[in-house]
């Protein structure tokens, strides 16, 4: 079940990725970079709550190292 928000947490990390690449080659050389930084803030955001969850869910017992 928690295999879920994890898939959807990373699918907004990577939607903020192609935002920010996309903000990056239209806004080009302006000053105005608003778009671009708030784009990287969310990712960055959303990245340590995808870690906080990981870390959440493994001392939780609710998801399980395995080896290769």
């Amino acid at each position: 079940m928690i295999k879920i928000p994890i898939i959807l947490v990373f699918l907004v990390i990577v939607g903020s990725l192609i935002q920010g690449m996309y903000y990056l080659s239209k806004d080009g050389g302006s000053q105005n970079k608003v778009r671009l930084v708030r784009a990287l803030t969310v990712r960055i955001s959303l990245s340590f709550v995808l870690f906080f969850i990981l870390l959440l869910s493994y001392f939780l017992g609710w998801i399980h190292p395995h080896g290769l």
